[in-house]
């Protein structure tokens, strides 16, 4: 066993992702021999409570299609949000009576990237997980496909996946499929081969990646999956790609799927959010001094760096800061209102407290709640 896979089975902590085409019919509808084939493989992998694990499982939507009497997944949120709200209760009752086969106990945790790019939403999100987990219970993690709006989703469960990852400090990341890895092609198309590892972005760089399941029941597909890997690997966290099918090969250590190797080291946590999960609602316009003074120096932005504000935001909402040529270089979680800002540009906070009062006296963003991009 090569040291990589050597790893896979030493890891204690376990997030699996599982997509909605590994658990349902193609009509929609849950598949209960599917559910409690994955089942079977995961309460084998935590028997005796040595390893943990965390399913990020997908499938609300589908699982509410055919109970809603919807022939296909619709486009529309306000039917999405219909129908998670149907299946999500379905697909939690299902994994609750399969794991109860083997005594253990579900607790379903669901997010926006609201509860995770705010710093006391995301403390409170780590403290549940990490308590689900010492109680012996299976924390089943969806997004919140009821009330999410296309403003405040995650977009896809494998980028939730890796970054629920990284919220519990999870030792591997499990990406499941009906595809048993990552290919240099088409699956389908004679001579192409599975890449058994990847040991940073050069090793792909020459595969084009398909963007559509095969199934249609999802939202995600190989690139989302592959992003997924990049994301987790940069914070530290090695991932194995495969297919639901191969799931006990893969926990075990088996040569199956894509190994996606670590090329990065953790950063601080709320900051992978803030850079993967957030969506801006604004933009603050740096000057040259405020970028280097971010970029460089890794500051926090002072009202005196700023030339101008663009969008309409609160205080605590995530921003991009850009430069003048209106390059995002950074996102951060802004400390005014876009209406409060105007009167602070170009000004010092001492200036701005003796005028407007002590609660003037702070940064715009604090370097704590910044995060770079691209440096």
């Amino acid at each position: 066993m090569s040291a990589a896979r050597q790893g896979v089975t030493e890891a204690r902590r376990v997030v699996v992702k599982v997509g909605s085409s590994s658990l349902t019919t193609a009509a929609g509808g849950l598949d209960a021999d599917r559910v409690d084939a994955l089942v079977d493989v995961l309460a084998k992998v935590r028997d005796g409570g040595e390893r943990e694990i965390v399913l990020v499982s997908s499938g609300a939507i589908a699982a509410g299609l055919a109970p809603l009497g919807l022939a296909r997944r619709p486009k529309d949120l306000a039917r999405q949000q219909a129908a998670a709200s149907v299946g999500q209760g379905l697909l939690v009752a299902r994994y609750t009576a399969s794991f109860a086969r083997y005594g253990v106990r579900v607790g379903q945790v669901l997010l926006t990237t609201d509860d995770t790019s705010r710093r006391a939403h995301y403390r409170n999100a780590y403290r549940t997980l990490d308590q689900l987990l010492a109680m012996g219970a299976v924390p089943v993690v969806n997004e919140n496909d009821t009330v999410a709006t296309d403003e405040i989703r995650f977009g896809d469960n494998d980028r939730l996946a890796a970054l629920v990852a990284h919220l519990v400090r999870a030792d591997l990341l499990v990406l499941l499929s009906d595809v048993d890895g990552l290919y240099d092609g088409d699956p389908s198309t004679p001579g192409t081969s599975r890449l058994a590892e990847v040991r940073g972005p050069a090793d792909i760089a020459h595969v084009t990646i398909g963007s559509a399941g095969k199934a249609g029941l999802g939202t995600g597909g190989m690139v989302t999956k592959v992003e997924a890997a990049r994301i987790a690997a940069a914070a530290g966290i090695p991932v194995v790609l495969t297919s639901a099918s191969r799931a006990a090969d893969a926990l075990a250590g088996r040569d199956t799927g894509t190994h996606f190797h670590r090329t990065g080291r953790r950063s601080a946590d709320r900051l992978l959010w803030l850079a993967h999960a957030s969506t801006p609602q604004g933009a603050l316009i740096l000057d040259d001094g405020a970028v280097r003074a971010v970029v460089e120096r890794r500051t926090s932005l002072l009202p005196a760096g700023i030339a101008s504000v663009e969008g309409e935001f609160s205080a605590g909402d995530p921003v991009e800061l850009r430069d003048t040529a209106g390059r995002a270089v950074a996102r951060g979680l802004v400390n005014y209102d876009a209406k409060e800002i105007p009167q602070l540009l170009g000004r010092s906070t001492r200036d701005l407290a003796k005028e407007l009062g002590p609660a003037y006296e702070r940064e715009v963003v604090h370097r704590d709640d910044l995060v770079v991009l691209n440096p």
